[in-house]
């Protein structure tokens, strides 16, 4: 199959291999650098470097003042970082995990999303609220949610979703670059999945722009965070057996790269949608309205999803259970093109 080339750095410029966690920790530490109004708080990120340690060395390097261990408070750390932004600071707040920001919802959703409108624009919140997701790593309860659908149907932020070292660089130092707030989302499972080559210095990754990883001409795979690979592990089993998947890695959550979904799909005529969320209120049901509204008599059989259960996510014993795997959605995709 031919893949698309990744955007690539400039010929001057020098890369390392690093891992996703390196390349956060090395987004957050070039804008640290270069922006002496950017801030990084929350709980355990200083002196222990965060739970995963994408914040590790960066308090010795700035200081206190610039790497904030906070007290164990979500809302506390998302109000704090409310204030700081509308005078003049570009705060990137840490949630440890993503299960632990539903006591910060009330502020996300009546603050950070609404001040520029409810201030007729004089006032915005250039922040960032980073939280890891997702099953697959063993954690505890309330450790492994994937709540994007909470801050997808939350005008006036946006979501982000890196899947490989390179996006989770370019992406970060663009939302902190950006003028209104972001929820950039990090999938736990891909933390020290793989190593690419990343730019050393600055770069940006467009927000709201996906990218096409794969060509095909027979089904459209969608996928973001972790699930790229299990999209991309299902469309190699399909090759094999003479099905040709198109895969993105849509990158933005919202907004939705509606261009990119809509050619893909108009070129392939069918689609399956991948999330690791429930599927009730899920990502997915946007997605697939997105289709509908561009594509849909370009439609040669119903689009499918597989998705989590509509459960919590389950405790160990069960989290492989709940996730998707290439068997399920190689399934789907046989269900899709022998329909």
């Amino acid at each position: 199959m031919d893949l698309k080339v990744k955007q690539k750095p400039e010929s001057n410029s020098k890369t390392k291999q690093m891992t996703m966690i390196q390349a956060i920790n090395d987004g957050l530490k070039t804008m640290l650098e270069l922006d002496d109004t950017t801030i990084v708080l929350g709980e355990d990120i200083g002196k222990n470097g965060g739970v995963f340690r994408a914040t590790e060395g960066l308090q010795e390097i700035f200081g206190e003042d610039r790497v904030v261990d906070t007290p164990l408070s979500e809302s506390g750390i998302v109000g704090t970082s409310v204030g700081l932004a509308v005078n003049g600071f570009k705060p990137v707040a840490e949630m440890q995990f993503m299960g632990f920001i539903y006591p910060a919802y009330d502020q996300i959703m009546t603050h950070v999303s609404r001040l520029r409108m409810k201030t007729l624009g004089h006032y915005s919140a250039p922040m960032v609220t980073r939280a890891p997701y997702g099953a697959g790593i063993r954690a505890p309860e309330i450790h492994s949610d994937s709540a994007e659908a909470l801050f997808t149907h939350m005008p006036g932020i946006k979501v982000v979703c890196p899947a490989s070292p390179y996006d989770a660089k370019g992406l970060l130092i663009e939302s902190i670059e950006d003028p209104d707030p972001v929820i950039f989302m990090e999938p736990m499972r891909s933390y020290r999945a793989k190593r690419e080559d990343v730019p050393e210095g600055k770069y940006n990754v467009e927000i709201g722009k996906g990218q096409k990883l794969q060509e095909g001409t027979d089904i459209t795979l969608i996928a973001w965070g972790a699930m790229v690979t299990v999209a991309e592990q299902a469309a190699k089993q399909a090759e094999e057996q003479g099905v040709s998947c198109e895969v993105l890695d849509l990158r933005t959550l919202y907004p939705l790269d509606r261009d990119l979904i809509a050619e893909s799909v108009q070129k392939t005529g069918r689609a399956v949608i991948v999330h690791e969320a429930q599927g009730t209120g899920g990502l997915g049901n946007d997605i697939l309205s997105v289709i509908n509204d561009t594509s849909f008599l370009y439609l040669r059989s119903p689009i499918e999803r597989v998705t989590g259960f509509d459960v919590p996510v389950p405790f160990f014993s069960l989290e492989d259970h709940y996730l998707p795997t290439a068997k399920r959605v190689l399934e789907s995709i046989h269900k899709s093109v022998n329909f």
